[in-house]
């Protein structure tokens, strides 16, 4: 399906930054991905990077971009802080609320897309969608059209940030659609914990579509958590990309348990020798869900490191979907690299399509793949049962344990307390 182009449009019409008067670059921007947009389709089950995951409900759900609105008090949304988190940027719908976020509003260490603009916008024109691109892939290139606001985190050279620093985007509005941004830029020898989180008030059906890059410069350490748990009736897509330059670091931990339909695209850019980068990632869905992962990790130079650990849990009449790309380009020498794709049935109508997969160019290298798919073990429900369990709390504690090894790398105590006891608490279906 072509993007209609007079509900592009219209829609921009209304959107608050055409409002204002950007700066020519970031107006440049915009416009190159209006016009990519309007010569581009909404994928569909025969693209190959779409076989598996069917969006076609978006096509009848022409909602208009969120307005910003002041109509949320502390007191309803104080239960989704992190107590950990001494920084906090809160966007509703996409829109910065100052009155919900703890930052210093003098550095520019953390801030919104308007203030960084003000006083440092050759700083962002350097970065600011330079990594995720948009030629081929729609939802980036609508993200950027619709581009207004964006979560900024810029680290000093060799500065740690201890406490993690927490991006809570928020949705309220009914029948629109949110359009996230985030860039963090880690100058070099810079530390930091993030966590990027997602999240609805209600059970109102809309879209996210939310954009993140990440630029590490050499020896940067980078640890990220990110949460989906968006309701039921929502439709969540997601694009992030991360540039690592020479002995950085990047660890990601990503969860994903809401939305209808959701999809996330990862992409990790090895761009210098020594580079290193976990990827740890869990989906656990039921009733009628469907979410797919879809991650690259491209090893650009010598020696670099990689592992990946792919997890879903699936009740009803889910579908997960998973595809793994590692690519190892022909200078990309002693690279080691491994990828595991672990799959849990919980009942005879869910459903896993798993695809990982190496590309390999090079000869002196250390990788491995490999993909499992299975239920629980009865023998083992048997013997939780036969010690006075029941049923469903004996399915529940072992789809936990499954999922512990994930969660348990969350070193940020009051956000793993939260998964746990959602997991715990989950109706296991037979």
């Amino acid at each position: 399906m072509i993007i209609n182009n007079v509900y592009l449009e219209h829609s921009l019409e209304s959107w608050p930054f055409t409002k204002t008067k950007p700066s020519t670059w970031l107006s440049q921007l915009r416009a190159n991905a209006i016009d990519r947009v309007s010569m581009m389709r909404f994928p569909t089950k025969r693209d190959e990077e779409w076989r598996f995951t069917d969006i076609s409900a978006l096509t009848h759900l022409p909602f208009r971009a969120s307005q910003p609105e002041n109509n949320i008090h502390i007191r309803d949304v104080e239960h989704l802080f992190l107590s950990e988190a001494k920084i906090r940027l809160v966007f509703i719908d996409g829109h910065f609320s100052s009155n919900l976020s703890i930052f210093d509003p003098t550095s520019l260490t953390v801030g919104n897309l308007p203030m960084f603009l003000s006083s440092n916008s050759a700083y962002l024109e350097s970065h600011l969608g330079k990594l995720a691109q948009f030629e081929d892939n729609v939802f980036a290139a609508l993200n950027t059209a619709f581009l207004s606001d964006a979560a900024i985190v810029s680290i000093p050279k060799n500065a740690t940030v201890r406490d993690p620093i927490h991006l809570l985007f928020i949705a309220t509005q009914s029948e629109v659609t949110n359009y996230p941004r985030c860039l963090l830029v880690c100058e070099e020898g810079s530390s930091i914990s993030l966590v990027e989180e997602y999240i609805a008030l209600n059970n109102a059906k809309y879209i996210t579509n939310s954009v993140s890059e990440f630029f590490l410069a050499p020896q940067a350490n980078v640890k990220h958590i990110r949460i989906q748990r968006e309701n039921m009736d929502a439709f969540h897509l997601a694009n992030c990309a991360v540039s690592l330059e020479r002995a950085s670091h990047y660890q990601s931990i990503g969860i994903s348990t809401g939305a209808r339909i959701s999809r996330h695209n990862l992409n990790v850019y090895l761009k210098d020798e020594a580079a290193e980068c976990t990827i740890d990632g869990l989906t656990m869905i039921s009733n009628q869900q469907l979410a797919d992962t879809h991650s690259c990790i491209d090893h650009i130079k010598p020696h670099g490191t990689s592992h990946q650990q792919h997890k879903c849990i699936v009740s009803g009449q889910a579908h997960a979907v998973f595809n793994g790309n590692i690519i190892v380009r022909p200078h990309a020498q002693q690279t080691n690299s491994s990828q595991s794709s672990r799959n849990l049935l919980l009942s005879k109508t869910a459903q896993v399509d798993t695809k990982p997969q190496l590309e390999i160019f090079s000869d002196d290298v250390k990788c491995a793949h490999g993909a499992t798919v299975g239920q629980l073990d009865e023998e083992e429900l048997f013997y939780l049962e036969s010690r006075g369990l029941t049923p469903a709390a004996a399915r529940s504690l072992l789809t936990y344990a499954f999922a512990a090894e994930i969660i348990n790398r969350i070193a940020v105590m009051s956000l793993r307390q939260r998964l746990e006891q959602a997991i715990l608490s989950q109706n296991c279906e037979s």
